[in-house]
């Protein structure tokens, strides 16, 4: 029991959620929702760990946990309404978290514009310096 306390505790400073639910409530909870495809999961005790944000983060902290303690094991989970296995979870929980992952999409992004922009400034300043030099000369 104290071994689940500290997973809640550890999950809760992230602003995610665990319980320990039974098993015909967990498959009454599930069914005409999206979980309703992790059913065949629902066996034995278990306990449902619940993000509403990022995804990332929850499989990270869940994996970290249940490599210390080797009583949790990792039957299954569901992301963004898709049901994973326990090697996709730790595929998930490899990548970056999301504020990393907006960041390189807004890099990417912002390079090519900011490559357009360097054209469009070095054309133009091309052009003043050619104008430049065209009055240098014409003054001469």
């Amino acid at each position: 029991m104290e071994e689940i306390s500290d997973l809640r505790r550890k999950l809760r400073e992230h602003s995610f959620e665990y319980k320990v639910v039974k098993n015909t409530l967990a498959k009454r909870a599930a069914a005409d929702t999206p979980v309703d495809a992790a059913r065949e999961t629902f066996k034995g005790p278990i306990g449902v760990a619940f993000s509403y944000g990022d995804p990332v983060l929850l499989a990270k902290k869940i994996l970290e946990f249940s490599k210390a303690n080797e009583k949790l094991q990792i039957k299954g989970g569901i992301v963004e309404g898709g049901v994973c296995s326990p090697s996709q979870l730790k595929s998930i929980s490899e990548l970056p978290s999301r504020e990393i992952q907006l960041a390189m999409l807004i890099g990417a992004m912002q390079s090519p514009l900011s490559k357009f922009a360097g054209l469009l400034n070095a054309s133009i300043s091309q052009f003043v310096y050619a104008m430049k030099a065209l009055q240098n000369k014409r003054e001469s």
